[in-house]
């Protein structure tokens, strides 16, 4: 179920998804996604054996949606509306996220509108820097955080902020996907910024793994 306003799935949370299930989880994980829009990672770890998933959106119609597909497929999720950690208690084994991460021209979008779901300022960070900072404060000893966002957003900051909140960060994986409707409609302002090649069409997505020391 996805609400009007409300990202719908696509390739980066199936591959966020994916690359975290194939590591697997710890026995009786305790869950967190940030931004968790219609549930879909939330309930993907909670079908792969998570103990506790929180997932968290700061969108009202994201977190309506989350509950309901979370009730419809019988998965204990308990969902929060809150900004990133807010509403999140303790530490947690393993914590996710898939932002907004699309660079714009424009700013912040409005609170009803759907770009809320991928714009992310003109460096595509606006939300991947908050994050950064953030999530690592939520991760047990020996915990894990999952980042998923495209290389036009700066993965080499990404690993950077991680190193200076104490964790181990590297690229856990790497795919190549056709471009969506939003960046081919912004293509032009993206090789004007020399964000991509002229005739690009394939987007590179990265997943960051960073972890705490046990």
């Amino acid at each position: 179920m996805r609400l009007p306003g409300v990202y719908a799935p696509q390739d980066d949370s199936e591959f966020l998804l994916d690359v975290v299930s194939d590591h697997g989880l710890p026995p009786g994980a305790r869950v967190l996604d940030i931004g968790t829009g219609t549930g879909r990672v939330a309930l993907g770890l909670a079908r792969a054996g998570a103990g506790e998933v929180l997932a968290i959106d700061r969108s009202r119609r994201a977190v309506w949606a989350a509950r309901c597909n979370a009730w419809s497929m019988r998965q204990r999720v308990l969902v929060r509306r809150g900004d990133l950690c807010s509403g999140a208690e303790g530490e947690f084994d393993v914590v996710v996220s898939n932002p907004p991460y699309v660079p714009c021209a424009t700013g912040t979008p409005g609170r009803h509108s759907r770009a809320r779901a991928w714009d992310a300022g003109a460096d595509g960070r606006a939300l991947l820097d908050r994050i950064c900072i953030a999530a690592p404060e939520r991760l047990a000893p020996g915990g894990t955080l999952w980042l998923v966002h495209s290389t036009l957003s700066d993965p080499g900051k990404t690993l950077a902020l991680l190193h200076d909140a104490g964790l181990a960060a590297e690229v856990a994986a790497r795919a190549l996907i056709p471009f969506g409707p939003v960046l081919r409609s912004r293509a032009g302002w993206l090789l004007e910024q020399g964000l991509i090649a002229p005739g690009q069409s394939m987007e590179e997505l990265v997943v960051v793994k960073a972890s705490r020391c046990g």
